[in-house]
């Protein structure tokens, strides 16, 4: 029992996973074959019954029409009637002894044609199938004439066959016709159903284009198609339509929020850069002047201080990218770039070795900003790599007109776990012994967005250090806009 509700589920399984417009043709489909069906019994039964009753009838008035009265003359043993007009539709005709009633033997007296097939032991008053022919056998009353002239009675059994063949194929003919009427009927049934199915949902398939349009542009200011009929797909056309609407006034909300607190945090951060600068320049003379206790405690605000500068130098060169502020771009070399950046880090290097594969890679950039992602990059290797381990660094010009940047090391790599948000900010490693802000690679990113290029963590290359390697690709200087600028990503591109 379990077994057939099991194949029951599965092939409703298998029908709901069909797509709408086939399982509303299909339903159609099968309705009208079960409807066609419900009439061609009905009307294959009556046809068939009437073709059949129709040759009994005429079976039956052909067979009556043998009567004595009218037709049957022997003369000097022979009949003398003709038999040949009732023989027509290739029927028999018999006229036998009266003996042949009881069960005696007798001879035939007539028939036609010549030669017939025997119609087996008359049945007197029923009709019968014998050898496929329909067979009707009765006693007949024939008039003698004498020798004398004249005339005596005598019986007969006259026996008349037709073939049932032909009306049996009548029968299979009508039945066939039903049959194909019956199947092109559903398969008509079905591609209209399609047909109509199809147009029925093209109103939805207009819908689900439009909301994929909206998905690849995001873009909820687009309005949705309101189909012309008043229906549900109209109801849920205009429901969709207003929630765009709403969400596309929620997302104006949101970025004029996120507009004013980008440039309150790039402002806030560029106020901060004048009092912090003061502080340290005051704690540094503290620091020199001052010894013991206090001294230390100078040393120490003052090691603070520095910290909090670099931070507030993050977030304000953050905060810059994040408002999409054009910053004035030069002509520059991110191979001596690479060389500066390398020498400003030459105090923190002394545990590990730095290679440079440098050569000429021109771009135009803002070379500040170019020279922090180079930085970055060199001390996120310095700090997640242990003593001893090898950093590479090595510059080109790539067949296409960009220049690449790759820094690689043979520490232990990055942790799987964080590799999908490394780039995020505020993401520290385990192995962080540097005491970041988790700012650094958040930065790069930033950076080479501004700037039109990209920023991406690759496996490593036979020969090369095999831990770590970032490879950033930027545009070259042919790669200009109209108003000599990089393409900057829009605000929506950074955010997201």
């Amino acid at each position: 029992m379990r077994r057939p509700l099991e194949a029951v589920e599965r092939i409703s399984a298998g029908f709901d996973r069909l797509p709408i417009r086939v399982r509303l043709a299909a339903v159609s489909a099968l309705l009208t074959f079960v409807i066609l069906c419900a009439f061609a019994l009905a009307i294959g039964s009556l046809t068939v019954h009437r073709i059949r009753s129709d040759f009994n009838h005429q079976v039956s008035e052909t067979a009556a029409e043998l009567d004595y009265d009218s037709h049957l003359t022997f003369s000097a043993g022979k009949i003398e009637t003709p038999l040949v007009d009732f023989t027509t539709s290739h029927a028999v005709v018999k006229i036998l002894s009266e003996a042949q009633a009881v069960g005696g033997v007798s001879a035939v007296l007539a028939e036609e044609p010549k030669n017939a097939p025997s119609l087996g032991t008359p049945d007197l008053g029923e009709a019968v199938t014998i050898h496929d022919y329909r067979v009707i056998s009765h006693v007949a009353r024939v008039r003698l004439l004498l020798p004398n002239g004249q005339e005596e009675r005598g019986a007969v059994i006259i026996q008349y066959g037709r073939p049932v063949g032909p009306t049996e194929a009548t029968v299979k003919r009508v039945e066939l016709f039903l049959l194909i009427g019956v199947l092109a009927g559903s398969v008509l049934a079905l591609i209209a159903g399609m047909a109509i199915a199809r147009r029925a949902m093209a109103p939805i398939a207009a819908l689900t284009s439009t909301a994929a349009e909206i998905a690849r542009t995001r873009d909820p200011s687009m309005r949705v198609p309101e189909p012309q009929a008043e229906d549900e797909v109209a109801e849920l056309a205009r429901t969709l339509d207003g929630m765009l609407r709403q969400l596309d006034a929620a997302r104006g909300e949101t970025e004029s929020m996120l507009t004013r607190q980008r440039r309150f945090v790039a402002d806030a951060s560029h106020e901060l850069r004048t009092p912090l600068t003061s502080v340290l320049a005051n704690l540094e003379l503290l620091a020199e002047s001052l010894e013991g206790d206090q001294g230390e405690a100078a040393r120490s605000a003052l090691r603070s201080s520095q910290r909090m500068r670099r931070l507030v130098a993050d977030l304000l060169l953050l905060a810059r990218t994040d408002a999409a502020r054009v910053q004035p771009r030069e002509r520059c070399d991110l191979g001596q770039i690479v060389v500066e950046a390398t020498s400003e880090l030459g105090a923190v290097t002394l545990e590990h070795e730095i290679t440079l594969d440098i050569h000429a890679a021109p771009l135009d950039a803002v070379r500040d900003e170019i020279h922090r992602l180079v930085v970055n990059l060199l001390e996120n290797a310095l700090r997640h790599t242990p003593p001893g381990t090898e950093i590479h660094a090595s510059t080109a010009t790539l067949p296409d007109g960009r220049v690449e940047l790759v820094v690689a090391d043979n520490g232990p790599g990055v942790p799987e776990e964080i590799a999908p948000t490394l780039f995020e900010r505020f993401v520290r490693g385990a192995g962080d012994r540097g005491g970041s802000f988790g700012l650094g690679l958040a930065i790069v990113d930033a950076v080479a967005r501004s700037h039109g290029g990209t920023v991406e963590l690759a496996p490593g290359e036979p020969g090369l250090p095999s831990g770590a390697r970032f490879v950033v690709r930027l545009p070259g200087p042919s790669d200009l806009d109209d108003d000599g600028q990089h393409h900057r990503p829009s605000l929506e591109a950074i955010v997201d």
